[in-house]
């Protein structure tokens, strides 16, 4: 058993192209690429904090809990 050449890629490609269909893997990559850029901000965001400057950072949202959220308090277990 060797490696797949060009050809076995290509009818994998085609194949999956048939199941998925275009459009399913267009929006794939999209959210694929939003995700890493995402990620990336995220890596630089960090780089920010850990030299200080805090001022080029946009101010943090707070985010409104919709009425079905149960906010609950926890508290660690004395054991004794």
């Amino acid at each position: 058993m060797g490696s797949l050449s060009i050809w076995h890629w290509l009818i994998v490609l085609v194949i999956v192209m048939l199941v998925f269909g275009t459009k399913k893997l267009g929006n794939m990559g999209s959210d694929l690429g939003k995700a890493v850029k995402g990620f990336k901000d995220g890596v630089k965001g960090s780089e920010d904090e850990k030299h200080g400057d805090a001022s080029s950072m946009p101010p943090v949202q707070q985010q409104v809990a919709d009425k079905s959220t149960i906010n609950v308090e926890t508290r660690e277990k004395n054991r004794t």
